[in-house]
């Protein structure tokens, strides 16, 4: 039975009001609080050098009492962690894996671990699960936490206000400068590359002892970045100024290696600290594939629990050390071997980001350092004060402890113990509270009088605390003695060797590393462009072609040498033999206007190989107004690596082809009324200017305009010399039928 459908009654109900909101309030609003929630309380380290993730998880190892306990399982310490930080248990042990001995992110590790951590310079080594690896807190870890219970530092709640925990950690030596931190938060980043703890320390105490110490004595003592994955750091004074002064800036890093003779193959020891084994061995390999790398047989992975090689490029046969050299070279330029690590030192202070040199950072950690001193000076001091009350009130009793007892005992209320004591010998409540919960076994002249003793050395350790924080430069000496034991307890030779002499390599300016060969270069009147291995025309030396295509410039060469081409724009492009891909005469090549990224309806005109720009070399260009122009290939000699050169002839008339000329030669000009001239170069004036309009070679009526330019071949100089004249301007002769169909085929002109 089918059922009945329900009427629906359809209601008017008012439109809801609509409610505008300006842009700039939505974002002050909604978007602001989101953003610097990120910048403070996550991405940006503090001037403890550490994230918020990294603060925590320490703090909670160091409650765990993991600074002198044994190890315990990564899992308890992930668990505890997040009573501090409410984040997923992946997310918190990834920051602890970071922090450990076994990853090697760190040139002092605050994590002594047990287990597989995975390594910093390989993406692939993945880590143990948490349940399976044992962490404890490593020994300078002692160096973070001192004084921290001593209110050093503020402590504020937790996100449910269960724990207290620090808004800092009282680090006794500038950790943001030694701890590698990278972060990225919104609309900034940091970027803060390690240095070593020594240098720190000798910089940190220069400017202790003198705080207008200049960048240039810095950057004697802080001498370059130190990073934890070692290789070479290529050293650029200009560059590391700019860092050291801004905090902004880059620096150069080569892998190091070694040539192994007896396997015939290169050992990569150390690489940059920015990239990744896997990153190396990709690329390496896709250089192989593409055949721009032809020594290398086998890339392999060689980490061992030694950990003295991390890849291994076994080579062919006939490799030596000299080879092996330039091969590196050669691979510096085009892998990760060699990487920059760029440095963005973006720090909190006070709770808003600020970018600085490292004078200005070392001097704010000084602030920093001060700060927590003086709270951990004043905190001993009134521990100590409080109980130099309590020995003076119990060194009034000794005089007369009988009375004491007495007073004790006759009273008759246990409320009245106090003010009776207080009374009789002139003592504050804090004084007679603690007289009066002596134990009644302590109630003898030798234990009074012991704890008495003691009130003359308290006296002067408390003077001795007032005149500390008197006086700051008694505090930079404490804070210079920190740190002088610390670099000597922790302190550890460079990772990271600093280059100051090396070569700076040019792959597309150096030849040695273009691999060379013999190839037939060819150019077609519609700008596509071959390079063609002779070995591959052997048999074959047919040219496929567009429709209507032919070819106006081929040339037997080889792969080292510079291609310069001119186009109808009046414009020179130049660029490598090397830089174009091998083809086949089957295929129809590069499109040189895409290629060359020239403009729009720019079409190349003349292609010539040049080894050397030689001043009694030419080009001839000639127009369709009937002038000709000669220039010294000299003038587009150019000593950077440009690749256009804009003016390269005149442009006050359209050109119709242009010729290189080695040595004064027979040329023939064609106009649109099928006349032509044949003239030797030597007829056309040289000019010092690219940009001259020429003189005139070709005399044209109204009508008429040149259409053509070609060199006169061996094979055609009997047919050329019908139309020889001996001064320019010259009147053009009428061609002949049989000569027209020769210089066509022989030419490849119309």
């Amino acid at each position: 039975m089918a059922r009945k459908k329900k009427a629906v009654e359809i209601i008017d109900a008012p439109e809801a009001e609509v409610t505008y909101q300006p842009i700039t309030e939505t974002i002050e609003k909604n978007y602001m609080p989101y953003v610097m929630s990120v910048i403070v309380s996550r991405a940006i380290p503090d001037i403890d050098g550490f994230k918020p993730s990294h603060r925590k998880l320490l703090y909670t190892m160091y409650k765990m009492g993991l600074l002198t306990g044994p190890r315990q399982k990564s899992s308890n310490v992930v668990g505890q962690t997040m009573q501090y930080h409410p984040h997923g248990d992946m997310a918190i042990y990834e920051t602890l894996v970071r922090l450990t001995k076994a990853n090697e992110a760190l040139l002092h590790p605050f994590v002594d671990s047990k287990g597989s951590f995975g390594k910093q310079y390989s993406r692939d080594m993945a880590f143990a699960a948490s349940r399976y690896t044992e962490v404890k807190l490593d020994k300078i870890c002692n160096e973070l936490f001192t004084g921290i219970d001593k209110n050093a530092v503020d402590m504020v709640p937790n996100y449910d206000n269960s724990k207290v925990e620090p808004t800092l950690l009282p680090t006794a030596f500038p950790n943001i400068l030694v701890s590698p931190n990278l972060g990225i938060a919104v609309g900034m980043a940091c970027s803060i590359c390690s240095f070593n703890l020594v240098e720190v320390c000798n910089g940190t105490i220069a400017l202790l002892r003198n705080p207008n110490t200049s960048l240039e004595r810095m950057m004697n003592l802080v001498k370059a970045p130190d990073f934890p994955g070692g290789a070479h750091l290529l050293y650029d004074k200009a560059k590391l100024t700019e860092i050291y002064k801004t905090g902004v800036g880059s620096v150069r890093l080569r892998a190091k290696y070694r040539y192994d003779e007896e396997n015939n193959s290169i050992d990569i020891i150390e690489i940059p600290y920015s990239t990744s084994i896997e990153a190396i061995s990709k690329k390496v390999t896709d250089l192989i594939k593409e055949g721009k790398i032809k020594d290398i047989v086998d890339v392999r992975d060689a980490i061992d629990l030694s950990a003295s090689r991390l890849l291994v490029f076994e080579l062919k046969r006939g490799m030596n050390k000299e080879k092996a050299d330039l091969l590196m070279k050669k691979l510096y330029k085009l892998t990760p071997l060699e990487d920059a690590f760029d440095c963005n030192f973006n720090i909190l202070i006070d709770g808003s980001p600020r970018q600085m040199g490292i004078v200005e950072i070392l001097s704010e950690w000084i602030r920093f350092r001060m700060k927590c001193l003086t709270r951990e000076t004043e905190f001993d001091l009134e521990k100590k004060q409080d109980k130099l009350e309590l020995l003076t009130g119990l060194a009034a009793i000794l005089l007369d402890v009988d009375k004491a007892i007495r007073i004790i005992r006759s009273t008759e209320k246990d409320s009245d113990v106090v003010p009776n004591l207080q009374s009789a010998f002139n003592l504050s409540q804090r004084q007679a509270e603690y007289v009066a919960e002596i134990k009644l076994r302590h109630l003898n002249r030798e234990y009074i009088y012991n704890r008495v003793s003691e009130i003359e050395d308290l006296r002067k350790e408390i003077e001795a605390l007032e005149e500390l924080l008197r006086d700051d430069v008694k505090m930079k000496d404490k804070i210079i003695s920190q740190l002088e034991v610390i670099k000597k307890t922790y302190g550890k030779p460079r990772k990271t060797e600093i280059v100051e002499e090396y070569e700076t390599i040019d792959l597309k300016n150096d030849e040695m590393f273009v691999e060379n060969y013999n190839v037939k270069l060819i150019m077609t009147s519609e700008g596509y462009f071959k390079k063609i291995t002779q070995q591959s025309l052997r048999g074959n030396d047919e040219q496929k072609l567009k429709e209507g295509d032919f070819v106006v410039y081929d040339e037997d060469t080889d792969n080292t040498g510079e291609l310069i081409i001119f186009t109808d724009k009046a414009q020179a492009y130049k660029a490598k033999v090397s830089d174009f891909d091998l083809c086949k005469a089957s295929a129809l090549g590069d499109y040189l206007p895409a290629k060359l990224n020239m403009e729009e309806n720019e079409h190349p005109i003349m292609c010539k190989m040049i080894r050397e720009y030689n001043e009694n070399h030419n080009i001839i260009v000639a127009f369709e107004n009937g002038k000709a122009v000669r220039i010294s290939m000299k003038n587009y000699e150019t000593k950077g690596n440009r690749k256009r050169l804009t003016a390269a002839f005149s442009t006050a008339c359209p050109p119709v082809g242009a010729i290189y000329e080695a040595e004064p030669m027979n040329i023939m000009l064609f106009n649109n009324g099928r006349k032509v001239i044949t003239i030797n170069s030597s007829l056309i004036p040289i000019k010092s200017t690219r940009t001259s309009i020429g003189t005139t070679a070709f005399s044209l009526t109204s009508r008429q305009k040149l259409t053509d330019i070609c060199a006169v071949r061996e094979d055609t100089e009997e047919l050329a010399s019908k139309y020889k004249k001996r001064k320019i301007p010259a009147v053009g002769v009428v061609l002949e039928e049989e000569s027209s169909i020769v210089f066509k085929t022989l030419n490849k002109r119309g």
